[in-house]
């Protein structure tokens, strides 16, 4: 019997009672998207970066069929591990994640077993940073201990968060949010290959370059525009089936520019600037990743002022059409006002409100964030920094 303590812990305890055997602790980062805004559906390029934000979970066996969830701050559920199908009145819930989750675990040759499990966030939610995906994590990471199995890789973990979150909570995203979170640090991923994607490792600390990774949530809930987000992997999608094809990765841009006249016509306009904006921004993916690597981060900060341009004109996830409300675009314009021209800033995420990326100068953080702060709220503007490690577990 453990006898491990720590404030989740003693929280177990008030919630659950005393477990049956030794406790399970899971830890899953946040993420940003450091490169890549839409580029990871369509079989582009992206670089993530795992946050010192994160999902933090303790769990144990219950010796029941039943899952029992508690999220502090949000109260609980409970599910029935002999019902693992897809439930309409589940969408877009926690539940969905659990039940989705299970099912993939399920799916490895695992024998569903019945556990309690108490978590707690310090990721802001429906602010972009993918708290979803940690949570989905978080689920699979401990089943994947208290169920008897094989140990499971960070690309085919995320994989199945992919999955349980398209298919069980009804949101289309693509592959970034959860193997960023998976496989932890700052990573490039290319996803021409949806099933094995490539993916390489750079320890870099903006810091030691100059400047502070900072977000600042706009005030904008992300998680109630889920229309608003399906519809740009949608719309890209639709301009690639007038090839014949499923991703614009697989079309030829030089193709698309002789049929943009009848592309206009057929689809619209917004879907052919969403095309523009993938191959745009996949090539600024590319060359981003080099700076990087390279050291150079003033190369880095202007092909980021690039991306964000982008996002803005062309992908136009910035704001929700017709809607007077525009807090993101705000916050660009007066993010900018205070770098005044150093750094860099940009649409961060899906998009849709959430929140907005800036890099800034560190001789500035306190100064900006004192200033977005007094825009947006106490706390809205948050310095981060990338951690190594990605979603793991350890027992106590």
């Amino acid at each position: 019997m453990t006898t491990a303590t720590t404030p989740l812990v003693d929280l177990f305890r008030v919630r659950f009672g005393e477990p049956q055997g030794d406790l399970l602790s899971v830890t899953v980062p946040a993420r940003s998207e450091i490169a890549g805004n839409h580029t990871d559906h369509e079989g582009g390029d992206v670089i993530g970066g795992a946050l010192d934000a994160n999902v933090q979970a303790i769990c144990a066996a219950n010796g029941t069929s039943t899952v029992r969830v508690e999220s502090v701050g949000y109260g609980g559920f409970e599910i029935d591990l002999a019902d693992l199908a897809v439930l309409e009145a589940e969408r877009e819930t926690t539940a969905s994640l659990a039940r989705g989750m299970a099912s993939e675990l399920v799916a490895t040759g695992r024998t569903p077993q019945g556990f309690d499990l108490i978590m707690q966030s310090s990721i802001p939610a429906g602010s972009g940073l993918s708290s979803s995906a940690a949570v989905e994590l978080a689920f699979g990471r401990a089943m994947e201990a208290l169920w008897e199995g094989d140990a499971i890789d960070p690309v085919t973990l995320a994989k199945m968060a992919q999955r349980t979150e398209n298919n069980y909570f009804g949101k289309p995203c693509g592959l970034l949010d959860q193997l960023a979170e998976a496989l932890g640090g700052l990573a490039h991923m290319s996803f021409a290959d949806p099933e094995t994607p490539a993916t390489e490792k750079l320890a870099l600390d903006f810091e030691e370059h100059g400047y502070a990774l900072v977000l600042v949530n706009v005030g904008s809930d992300h998680s109630a525009l889920t229309g608003e987000y399906a519809a740009v992997p949608g719309e890209m999608k639709a301009v690639a089936a007038a090839f014949g094809k499923e991703r614009l990765c697989e079309v030829d841009p030089a193709a698309f520019d002789a049929r943009v006249n009848e592309l206009r016509r057929e689809l619209g306009d917004r879907p052919v600037l969403r095309a523009l904006h993938y191959w745009y921004e996949n090539e600024l993916v590319a060359k981003r990743w080099a700076a990087l690597q390279a050291g150079d981060i003033e190369e880095f900060l202007a092909l980021t002022r690039a991306s964000g341009s982008s996002s803005a004109m062309y992908l136009q996830n910035v704001s929700v059409g017709g809607a007077p409300e525009q807090p993101a675009m705000v916050a660009l314009g007066l993010a900018q006002r205070l770098l005044e021209n150093d750094g860099a800033v940009r649409i961060h995420g899906g998009g849709f409100g959430g929140s907005i990326q800036a890099f800034v100068p560190l001789d500035r953080v306190d100064a900006f964030c004192t200033g977005m702060d007094g825009w947006f709220g106490q706390g809205a503007s948050r310095h981060y920094r990338i951690v190594s490690e990605g979603a793991g577990y350890q027992w106590l």
